[in-house]
């Protein structure tokens, strides 16, 4: 669309599931739409539920896991017009 964002719409079903702590060379919106998480951004760890929105800064690493119960669905804005991500874990 020749925009300068990504988005992607996440759906984690299990208790537990979530990506592996990485990084991106450009910030990166969370919006909780259903359910709730623990994400961890660089030191902070946030508890966050439906209608939260956490901002990761550019090369900060960070990791999300889905507390349950239930699903964890997101709306996550990947400020760039590709995905980009090196894994740390």
């Amino acid at each position: 669309l020749g925009t300068n964002v990504t988005v992607l719409f996440a759906e984690f079903e299990e208790p537990g599931a979530g990506p592996k702590l990485h990084t991106h060379p450009y910030d990166e919106v969370f919006i909780v739409r259903e359910g709730r998480a623990r994400y961890t951004i660089g030191d902070e760890v946030i508890e966050a539920e439906a209608g939260d929105i956490l901002r990761v800064p550019a090369q900060v690493p960070h990791k999300f896991v889905n507390l349950g119960p239930g699903r964890l669905v997101s709306t996550d804005i990947h400020l760039s017009p590709e995905l980009i991500q090196t894994d740390l874990e």
